[in-house]
Parts: structure tokens; sequence; C-alpha cells
């Protein structure tokens, strides 16, 4: 199921400044503390940890720069599952601002901090060890309008970290291990801490050996004990039809490889558009000038042109046409989602500003007979 916005969810503008963000969270948690909701404690929990992920990147200025640009796939690498847990929350300090002066229980925040740290405070149960998930990679891509236009296939060439062949993502030589000194085989280390709920212990990956538990005897030398290889790649993939300047599209499992057998990232692909030089786009149509002589418009012409695959397109000037009127191709715009928009033709008069003298005498003829029309005609009226 998609997530929803963070802004939607905090009831904020996207040009919100961290106080309003501020004061919505604070509003909202308080509204769906569990223990305000005794009927449906587990809807509000849910919906509490909603907000307060939204609250997590809304308030962190660099994960809502990349939230604007990327949307939740953007943020994913800031949470250790890609997906938000409590383990990612950074804001403990706040909750306890808003609520300790309210008289809310206890057994809430006993359950918040078994996800937040990973173990049960009345239990003291040790954090399971997930594996984590390899880091997106972000491009910017340049494209023509000829490529959006057909969905071209586009290769391109870049360095990505993948599993060393040698020891094959272990990071050991000959898969020796021996137990961290530091957390004692624990994978966590822990910190005693008195707050206004009591004292607490918090656990946070041991520094050693990166909440492995085990500490690598001899590390492989290809790798330095990593277990990834930065390599260069080339990865082939199709121009979604119709996309637009600065929009962007997912590669799934195209990004670093995950260290110690974690999945893969993404490939994160925006799109820059590069400007045409006869055509403007307004989102799904096209908009093109055609310059016409005062005799086409008046006779009337067929035009040929080239469109952007190739096609070959007859745009007919009807006689009598007025310069600055537009015609319309039906279904010949960008291709988006299944939708066709329009290809529109605007009307440009061109006239010699050098006429010859033979051009000048049929000019001063044609202009008699206009002027004869111009007798039946006012010269002034309101403008269309």
């Amino acid at each position: 199921m998609a997530k929803k916005d963070y802004y939607e969810i905090l009831g904020v503008p996207r040009d919100a400044s961290p106080e309003e963000i501020k004061k919505a969270y604070r509003k909202l948690a308080i509204k769906y503390h569990p223990d305000r909701n005794p009927e449906n404690r587990k809807e509000a929990e849910e919906k509490f940890k909603e907000i307060s992920e939204a609250y997590e990147v809304l308030i962190d200025p660099e994960k809502r720069r990349l939230y604007d640009m990327y949307g939740h796939e953007g943020v994913k690498t800031r949470f250790q599952q890609g997906d938000f847990t409590w383990r990612d929350f950074t804001h403990f300090d706040d909750l306890r601002d808003i609520f300790k002066d309210l008289g809310f229980g206890f057994d809430f925040f006993d359950e918040f901090f078994g996800d937040f740290f990973g173990f049960n405070t009345r239990r003291g149960t040790r954090r399971q060890r997930v594996k984590v998930r390899g880091e997106d990679i972000h491009i910017t891509l340049p494209v023509t309008l000829e490529e959006v236009y057909r969905g071209d296939v586009k290769k391109i060439r870049l360095k990505r970290l993948e599993i060393c062949d040698s020891c094959k993502g272990t990071g050991s030589l000959d898969g020796k291990v021996e137990t961290c000194s530091v957390c004692n085989g624990t994978g966590v280390v822990r910190e005693v801490s008195s707050t206004f709920f009591g004292q607490f212990i918090r656990e946070t990956v041991c520094p050693q050996c990166k909440g492995e538990g085990k500490v690598i005897v001899n590390p492989c030398p290809k790798c330095n004990g990593t277990g990834r290889v930065r390599e260069d790649r080339e990865i082939a993939f199709r121009i979604p039809k119709g996309i637009r300047d600065r929009e962007y599209f997912i590669l799934t499992g195209e990004g670093h490889a995950g260290p110690r057998g974690g999945e893969r990232g993404n490939l994160i692909v925006t799109i820059s558009e590069k400007p045409h030089e006869i055509f403007v786009r307004d989102k799904e149509d096209l908009h093109v000038g055609i310059n016409v002589t005062y005799s086409e418009l008046v006779l009337g012409k067929e035009i040929e042109f080239v469109h952007l695959d190739g096609r070959k397109l007859k745009v007919k000037i009807s006689p009598g046409t007025v310069p600055g009127e537009t015609i319309r191709l039906k279904g010949y715009g960008m291709e988006r989602n299944g939708y066709r928009g329009d290809l529109f033709f605007h009307i440009k008069l061109v006239v010699p500003t050098k006429p010859s003298k033979e051009y000048r005498e049929l000019v001063q003829e044609m202009q008699k007979e206009e002027e004869e029309v111009m007798e039946r005609v006012p010269r002034f009226g309101k403008p269309s």
C-alpha cells in the first residue's frame, strides 16, 4: 500500500516552517497518545508511529530535502531497514517535552523504548540483528525531447559497490573471526541514562564490529574487509514515455550491493530535459511556430512537417487563415500513462524585409483591391 504524504499526515503546507511542524506534531502526538485512546489502542499506536515518522523526516533539513526531491524513496537510505522503525526516531527529547507535564502512563513508553532501542526495557532481551540494505544511487540524466517522446532505451556507466568476488562478500580472507572485545559478541553497546520516565538502558550499534558481534581476523585484501568493491557497471533501461523535467523514476535493485548479504539499493534517475530547438512543451501538449507567407495565408498551403519520431505529417493552411491562428493535430503530443496530448501549430506571418522591385509592384496592385475591401470593413474593433 502506498504511503501517505508526510505533509498531509501532519496537516502542514509544503513550505511549513520548523516551528509549524513542531506545533502540528505536538497536537497530533497528544491526540493519538495510546493512553488517551484505550478503546482503540492498537490503531492509536500505529497512528502515533505514522506521525512520528513524518516528523522525523520533515524536522530534519537533509531528510526533508531528499523527501521533497524524491518522495519516500529518497529517504529510504536514511532508515536502517529501508522503512521507518522506532530505531530511526531521533527526537525522543521532543516527545518527553510534550508529555512531561501531562501525566500519561509509562506502559506505552516502555513498549516505545523496546522498539526504539531494540530490546524491552523490562525484560532486557537482546536486539535482533538485521541485514542492512545497500545504499541508493541518485543520478541526473540529461535527455532530449525526442528521447522522452519515443521512450528510448538509454545506457549509462556508473561506479557501483558490488559483492567482492574474492571473499564472497564476507570480508574475510580465510573465514576466521573472533568475538568482538568491545561488545562481547552482542553487537551492541549499552548506555544507562536517567530521564523523566526513569532509568533506561540505551543500546547503540557497536562501533568496532558494526553490530556483527564478530571481528574479522584476516581481512580480505581486495575489499579491505568490507565485503564490497567499487566497480564499473553499464546499465540499460527505457525512459518512461512522457516523463517531465525534474521528475524521477526508480530502477529497483540497481543501487549498491548491501553489506553482508543485504539486498541491493535502488537507482533513482532524475530527468533533466534539454531545451528543444523548435518545440515548446506544456505538460503533454506540444507547441510549434510555423512561418507562412501572405500568399500562403490567402491561397492556402499544405506543408510537410517531420515529427519527433520521424513521422511525416501534413499541416494544412486553409485559405483565408490569419496570423495568430492555431492549427491543432489531436493526439500528436506527448504520450504519458496511456494519454496523448495534442500538437499545436501557431501561425506566424513572414514579411520580406527587403522586397524586390517586382514584389513591391505586385503588392501595390494587391493594395488597390485591399482598399476596396477595407471600405466595407471597419478599420477598428474589439480585439478577438
